[in-house]
C-alpha cells in the first residue's frame, strides 16, 4: 500500500513478480461477498460470491499461491448459489476442530461443507436455516456475523426488522428479535452473548442476550431515518465500533460507553464509503474503502487529541473501481482483499 500522500505509488495491480504487494484475481462475474478462511492449515484461501441479476450465482473458493504469485481457484469449490450471496464467512475455527464451514446468506442463511483435498475437494450443502417456515414468508438476509467466542451460534439480520440468532449444531432458531422500526442491514457480534445491528431506522442498537426484551440505542444518524449500512465491532477494544452512513463518506467511530455522539468522524473518502474493517491484530487500526475506488488505513489511537482539520489515513490504496466490499485476514494481519468489478484483489498492508 502506498502512503497517504501518494496513493498511486504503487506496483501495477498485474504485477507478475511472486514478491508482489498486491495480487489480482480476476473472477467472470461481478464479486460482491468476500471473505478469509481462519483455519490455520489453509492460509490464504477467501471464498468469493457473484452479484448477478438472476436466481443463479455463484460462489468459489480461491487460494493465493504465494510461490508463483497467483491467485486460483480450488479444483472442484465453485458452485452455484440461490440468488446473490450478501455475505459469505467461514467458520471461526483457527484450530482445524470442527468441520471446514462456512456460510452464506441470501433468500436464507446456508451453511455449507467443504470436503476432500485440494485435488479432489467439493462443497456440500450441510443446512438450509430458514426463521420464518411457520408464516412462509421470506424475509431477504441482509447480512450476518459468525460468533468467535461461541463457533455454535451465527446471527443474522433481515429486510423483516428481525435478527435472529442461530444454533448451527442443532440447525434451529435460538432467539428471533424485532430489532429494529425498518430493515435491519448489519450485524456484529461483540462477545459471546451480546450483539449489535445497524438499521435503514438511523439507529446502533445493542443487544444482550440475557435480557432479550431490551435495547440501547448507542447512536442515531444525525438526519432523522437516514439509514446505516454497515457495521463493525473493534474485536481487540470492543469498547469501539465503527458504523458507515448511507450515501456518505464518513466513516462514524463509536464508544459504547459514551453513547450518542460518536467519538471521531473519518472524513477521507471522496465519494460514498461502502465497507469497514478492524484490524484483527491492533486496536487502533481500521481500514475502510469507498466509491471514490479508495482503501484508506486510519490510525485512531490520536483520536482523543485535538486534530486540526480531522484525522487523516496512514495509509492509501486506489483501485481500478468502485470498491465493494474489504476483509482484513485474521489469520495472515499483513493481507487485506478488496473487490471491486470483477476483481479480488489482495494487498499486504
Amino acid at each position: 500500500m502506498a502512503t497517504s500522500s501518494d496513493p498511486n505509488n504503487s506496483n501495477p495491480p498485474d504485477d507478475p513478480n511472486p514478491s508482489s504487494e498486491i495480487y489480482t484475481y480476476e473472477a467472470p462475474w461481478h464479486v460482491y461477498a468476500i471473505n478469509w478462511s481462519v483455519r490455520r492449515d489453509k492460509p490464504y484461501r477467501l471464498a468469493i460470491s457473484s452479484l448477478v441479476e438472476h436466481y443463479h450465482n455463484q460462489v468459489q473458493i480461491v487460494h493465493l499461491n504465494d510461490v508463483v504469485g497467483e491467485i486460483k481457484p480450488e479444483p472442484g469449490l465453485t458452485f452455484t448459489h440461490p440468488y446473490p450471496p450478501t455475505k459469505t464467512v467461514f467458520i471461526p475455527d483457527p484450530e482445524c476442530q470442527k468441520p471446514d464451514l462456512f456460510a452464506t446468506s441470501s433468500d436464507f442463511l446456508r451453511i455449507w461443507e467443504v470436503k476432500g483435498d485440494s485435488d479432489s475437494g467439493r462443497v456440500e450443502l450441510k443446512s438450509v436455516l430458514d426463521g420464518n417456515r411457520s408464516s412462509g414468508f421470506c424475509g431477504a438476509l441482509t447480512s450476518f456475523d459468525w460468533n468467535e467466542a461461541d463457533p455454535g451460534r451465527v446471527g443474522s439480520s433481515s429486510i423483516d426488522t428481525t435478527c435472529t440468532i442461530w444454533d448451527v449444531e442443532r440447525e434451529c432458531v435460538d432467539t428471533q428479535l424485532i430489532a429494529h422500526d425498518k430493515e435491519v442491514y448489519d450485524i456484529a457480534w461483540g462477545g459471546v452473548g451480546v450483539f449489535a445491528s445497524v438499521s435503514a431506522d438511523g439507529s446502533v442498537r445493542v443487544f444482550d442476550l440475557r435480557d432479550r426484551d431490551h435495547s440501547t440505542i448507542i447512536y442515531e444518524s444525525p438526519e432523522p431515518d437516514t439509514p446505516l449500512v454497515r457495521l463493525g465491532w473493534n474485536k481487540q477494544d470492543p469498547r469501539y465500533m465503527a458504523t458507515v452512513v448511507m450515501d456518505s463518506t464518513k466513516v462514524v467511530i463509536l464508544d459504547i460507553r459514551y453513547p450518542t455522539l460518536p467519538v471521531v468522524e473519518l472524513e477521507g473518502h471522496l465519494n460514498n464509503a461502502n465497507a469497514i474493517a478492524w484490524a484483527p491484530h491492533s486496536a487502533s487500526h481500521i481500514c475502510s474503502a469507498g466509491d471514490d475506488m479508495q482503501a484508506l488505513i486510519w490510525d485512531i489511537s490520536n483520536m482523543g487529541k485535538a486534530v486540526e482539520g480531522g484525522l487523516d489515513p496512514i495509509l492509501a490504496y486506489t483501485a481500478a473501481a468502485e470498491i465493494e466490499q474489504l476483509q482484513w485476514s485474521s489469520s495472515q494481519p499483513d493481507w487485506v482483499a478488496i473487490a471491486f468489478s470483477n476483481k479480488l484483489q489482495i494487498l499486504r498492508v
